[in-house]
């Protein structure tokens, strides 16, 4: 593992952290009622991809290990350059499918440092 890649993992981790956190009692219609929530939800998204991106980039054998790392890319490309396709469903989706095991995986991944 390159020297900056678990800074780039914790990153990630502390990113999901908040994401789960700030959504964990809220609806769907309460994301999408809500613009400051989804605009720091989203932040938090840019901070992941971004985070991903610089590992694909550096360090490709720790993104590989990492389920569909490519797509977290993707998906922060959209919310950056495509800010008006986003669709919260689909952002609220990812939130209850996919972040709880990025955060798990990143975490073990984070393990192989100690």
């Amino acid at each position: 593992m390159l020297p900056k890649t678990p800074k780039w993992l914790e990153d990630i981790s502390t990113s999901c952290s908040f994401i789960l956190q700030v959504t964990d009692d809220k609806s769907p219609a309460d994301y999408e009622a809500d613009d400051v929530l989804r605009a720091a939800v989203e932040r938090h998204f840019e901070i992941i991809g971004e985070a991903m991106n610089r590992i694909a980039r550096y360090d490709s054998e720790i993104a590989m290990r990492i389920t569909d790392y490519d797509r977290i890319i993707s998906f922060r490309n959209v919310l950056i350059h495509g800010y008006d396709l986003v669709d919260d469903q689909a952002v609220w989706s990812v939130i209850r499918e996919n972040v709880p095991e990025l955060k798990k995986q990143v975490q073990e991944l984070l393990k192989l440092v100690d």
